[in-house]
C-alpha cells in the first residue's frame, strides 16, 4: 500500500515521502493518526503542486538543519552510568540521555530525531541525529564508569602501588610453600 507521508517517521520515512508499508499498519495507524493519506494519483499531483510551492520553504528548512549539524559535527560525549563489577550498566544509556547531554553543552535537539540503540555496557558507540532528510550527523557517545574519573585520577599513584604490592605477593607465595609441606 503506497502512503503519502504527512510527517517525519524515523525509521520509515520524511515528510512528503511515499512509501509503501503493509495495508495493516496504513489503515489502522498512518491514516487514523494522520500521520499520512493514501497515495492515489490525484493525492500525488496535488504532492507535486505543493512541493513546487515550497520549494524555497523546503530549502530554507534544510539550510537551517545544515547550521545545526555543523554546530555538533565535532561534539563527542562521555555520559557516566552506574556500571556493575562486570562493565553491565544498571538500566541503559538511550535517546533521551544522549539528547540531556547535548542540552548540557548548550545544543537544543529532541530526543525524536536521535536514533541509536539501547546502551547497557561501557564503551564507545554511536548515536545518529536527523536533522533533515538530507542532513545527519552521527555523535560518537562514550559510556563510562561512575567512579571512572576517580580511577583516572590515581592513574599516578598506580605505578607505586604496583610497585608495593608485587613484593608482598612473592613474600606471600613462598610462605604458602612451606605450609603445605608441613600439611602432608
Amino acid at each position: 500500500m503506497e502512503i503519502i507521508l504527512k510527517e517525519d517517521i524515523i525509521g520509515l520515512g520524511f515528510k512528503n515521502d511515499i512509501v509503501n508499508v503493509k495495508a495493516g499498519y496504513g489503515r489502522n495507524y498512518l491514516i487514523p493518526t494522520g500521520k499520512g493519506v493514501i497515495a492515489s494519483p490525484s493525492a500525488k499531483k496535488v504532492l507535486a503542486e505543493n512541493l513546487r510551492q515550497q520549494a524555497r520553504k523546503l530549502e530554507a528548512e534544510k539550510q537551517a538543519a545544515e547550521k545545526r549539524a555543523e554546530a555538533i559535527k565535532d561534539v563527542a560525549l562521555v555520559i557516566s552510568a552506574k556500571v556493575s563489577a562486570t562493565g553491565v550498566t544498571y538500566g541503559s544509556v538511550n535517546a533521551a540521555q544522549v539528547a540531556e547531554a547535548l542540552q548540557k553543552l548548550g545544543h537544543d535537539i529532541s530526543r525524536k530525531i536521535i536514533v541509536m540503540r539501547d546502551i547497557k555496557a561501557v564503551g564507545d558507540y554511536v548515536a545518529t541525529v536527523y536533522f533533515h532528510k538530507e542532513v545527519v550527523v552521527e555523535v560518537p557517545v562514550k559510556v563510562v564508569a561512575e567512579n571512572a574519573p576517580v580511577a583516572e585520577k590515581s592513574t599516578e599513584e598506580a605505578p607505586a602501588a604496583e610497585v608495593v604490592e608485587a613484593p608482598v605477593a612473592e613474600t606471600e607465595a613462598p610462605a604458602e610453600e612451606t605450609e603445605a609441606p608441613a600439611a602432608e
